[in-house]
């Protein structure tokens, strides 16, 4: 029978000796086997940190560099400001007082129509115009009696161009005032912003707004010429007293509209004018309702 040989499964290496004992291992890998070196170790425990700080010392650098080589900023002096001041009087346009003052105060400014009794084409006669300003949100508006008490029907035009009807809520005949409410508000109405006539003083400057003889919005501007006078209605039936007498331009159609100080606040409510003779037309001389005593018809106590 043929016997099947056996080979080993171990293999034979050129250094191996004659004997079989296994060859030395080389010299590399004696070396690998040896345990680091104790700075080794700590150089791979720090590589990292080392590596932050380094980049933290660059960026430093570049900053101190950066500091080094741009020049500091030269100081303004009084020179300077002048001309800079100078040189925008010269190239901008700078609005006037009263232009500041109307444009903060004509979103609550509103034309008041006073209206008869429908005809029969359903057209109303337009009997009295005059001025409103908007106290409150919800469309409260401050006017003269004198606007309102001649009419059937009120119909006021806010500043956007909405139309609504109004009705009266309210009269204080001892200061010719009359608080009316709109139906029909804008989306963005804006009450007016008042102020006290407290520290109000003869000569402060002050503008007008309204419609007179129903031409408007229409801006003038004057000065306070006095403080707490009377006058008495041309008709003789009430004295007012305690108004404040400017001598901004007011005419008829400016009744019920804001007297404003120069920062656009509502000081005081247009009432009349001065006229020695039968002409309605403008002399000089006016008078406004103190906000105080306007306010307070309105129901508010703002100061």
């Amino acid at each position: 029978m043929k016997r099947v040989p056996v080979y080993s499964s171990s293999r034979a290496t050129p250094d191996a000796g004659r004997d079989g004992s296994a060859p030395a291992p080389p010299a590399a890998a004696t070396s690998a086997s040896r345990p680091p070196s104790r700075w080794r170790r700590l150089l791979q425990r720090c590589e990292r940190p080392l590596w932050v700080v380094a980049g933290a010392l660059l960026a430093a650098g570049g900053v101190l560099l950066h500091a080094t080589l741009t020049p500091a900023p030269r100081a303004l002096t009084q020179k300077d400001i002048d001309a800079s001041v100078l040189h925008t009087l010269e190239t901008q346009t700078v609005p006037s007082p009263a232009s500041r003052a109307y444009d903060k105060v004509r979103p609550s400014v509103v034309r008041v129509r006073g209206l008869g009794n429908a005809k029969d084409n359903g057209k109303r006669e337009e009997l009295s115009t005059g001025t409103g300003v908007v106290m409150l949100d919800n469309g409260t508006i401050l006017t003269n009696l004198h606007v309102v008490s001649v009419a059937d029907a009120l119909r006021v035009v806010f500043e956007d161009g909405t139309e609504s009807d109004a009705t009266v809520t309210g009269t204080r005949p001892e200061h010719d005032l009359a608080v009316i409410r709109a139906d029909t508000l804008p989306d963005d109405l804006t009450p007016a912003t008042l102020r006290s006539t407290r520290d109000l003083r003869e000569g402060d400057r002050v503008i007008a707004v309204g419609f007179p003889f129903g031409i408007g919005p229409s801006v003038t501007s004057g000065v306070v010429s006095g403080l707490r006078r009377e006058y008495r209605t041309p008709e003789g039936k009430r004295l007012l007293t305690n108004l404040i007498q400017f001598d901004a331009a007011a005419n008829p159609g400016n009744s019920g509209g804001p007297l404003v100080t120069a920062d656009g606040e509502v000081v005081g409510i247009v009432t009349a004018i001065l006229n020695p003779g039968e002409q309605s037309v403008f002399i000089g001389i006016a008078f406004a309702v103190p906000i105080e005593n306007a306010a307070a018809a309105v129901g508010l106590s703002p100061f």
